[in-house]
């Protein structure tokens, strides 16, 4: 599975540990930047070209990062077939429902609230959670 990741300067270093952890896991990884740090960059940058790799090869998935993650949820979801989620640590049922029940192709972890193990945590359990495919999620969804 390809696993697009993308931040700005706020998540920086946790995407750098969590793309060493996946290419660990076996994952293919494409890092769409930042790929310095750069206090004055803007994560619509690389928001938007992860956002548009997952929307062109469903198979895929994305994992971003920002100071919240909200900003970086909001901008990925402008891109058709995108269904980003925040998530912020504690609650991991919220990472298994946005996949078993709204089949979550973007995570967006707010860097400010999550430590580099608990991105590593989230990430595991998002990759092996499944959509459930039941009909009334499918349903759900064939309303967007």
């Amino acid at each position: 599975m390809i696993i697009h990741l993308a931040t700005d300067h706020a998540g920086y270093e946790h995407k750098e540990a969590l793309k060493a952890h996946l290419l660990e896991k076996g994952y293919q990884v494409v890092d769409h930047g930042a790929l310095t740090l750069d206090e004055n960059d803007d994560y619509p940058d690389f928001i938007q070209a992860c956002a548009k790799a997952v929307s062109i090869d469903a198979t895929s998935m994305g994992i971003i990062f920002g100071g919240s993650g909200q900003g970086e949820a909001m901008c990925a979801n402008r891109t058709r077939g995108i269904r980003a989620i925040t998530y912020y640590g504690y609650q991991t049922d919220i990472l298994v429902y946005s996949r078993q029940h709204n089949n979550a192709n973007i995570l967006s972890l707010g860097a400010r609230f999550v430590t580099t193990e608990e991105v590593a945590q989230a990430a595991d359990l998002w990759l092996a959670t499944s959509f459930s495919g039941d009909e009334r999620h499918i349903r759900r969804l064939s309303k967007f």
